[in-house]
């Protein structure tokens, strides 16, 4: 595909897991793509790499948005790196995974420093680049409708899920799209348990209903979509992206 031939994209949290698969989408539809990464350069240039072995264009940017200035490092980096064009579509994916009703203040805060104040204010700067008829996609999580121990990660989500709705009211004059995906169980570094834990990929596929755990592709391509022409008239919109995920017993029930 070549939807996006001619454009340019800034995929946070780029360097491995959803963020390399969906940055590589982006690039195989033709874009030019920032892949943003906190600290593992070496996963970034990786990602950079594989994009290039197979024909797409891609350069990395370093910022810890967990910094006061990581905003402000990562457009420095962006812009530079655009030199001069605009930013056509922006994916906010990077995150960090948050505790329980036991976190201490410190993780609280870190957590949404990173999964919620990063984002709002990335997009805010990333307004001036942003044409009329761009696209902004937010990366949440099936945890803001179904219950998890680690509710300080699912209250980000949740803000994410906010944003968006509102993001898409206000910016719509603009022709500019914000659609938010809500990834279900998927196979990442930070679902290691899927690896880790004896029988966990076959529990999984009993409660999907496609029968199987979720790929870094999978999510890619519907970010694939919302970034292409073909969804122009779709905004403000949460679309879960997990095969099925809890929508009941696959069996008759008897009573």
């Amino acid at each position: 595909m070549a939807d996006l031939a001619g454009k340019t994209a800034l995929v946070t949290g780029a360097s491995r897991g959803l963020g390399r698969a969906i940055a590589e989408r982006l690039a195989a539809d033709g874009a030019l793509v920032a892949v943003h990464y906190g600290t593992n350069k070496a996963a970034a240039l990786a990602t950079v790499a594989a994009i290039e072995s197979a024909g797409g264009q891609a350069f990395p940017v370093a910022a810890d948005l967990e910094r006061d200035d990581g905003v402000d490092v990562l457009f420095d980096g962006l812009v530079a790196g655009l030199g001069g064009r605009p930013l056509d579509v922006l994916v906010n994916n990077a995150a960090v995974f948050g505790e329980g009703i036991d976190a201490s203040e410190e993780h609280f805060d870190r957590v949404f420093r990173v999964n919620v104040r990063a984002p709002f204010f990335i997009v805010q700067r990333a307004l001036s680049l942003l044409p009329d008829g761009g696209r902004i996609i937010n990366i949440s999580s099936g945890v803001t409708w179904f219950a998890v121990p680690e509710v300080v990660y699912a209250m980000t989500k949740g803000a994410l899920n906010v944003l968006g709705r509102s993001l898409a009211n206000t910016l719509g004059e603009r022709g500019i799209t914000v659609n938010t995906i809500s990834p279900g169980i998927t196979r990442t570094d930070m679902n290691a348990w899927l690896d880790d834990v004896p029988g966990a990929p076959e529990g999984v596929a009993r409660i999907v209903a496609l029968g199987r755990v979720g790929e870094p592709v999978d999510i890619a391509d519907a970010v694939a979509f919302f970034a292409s022409p073909d969804s122009r008239w779709v905004t403000g919109q949460v679309l879960d992206v997990n095969g099925g995920l809890y929508l009941g017993p696959k069996a008759a029930l008897h009573h």
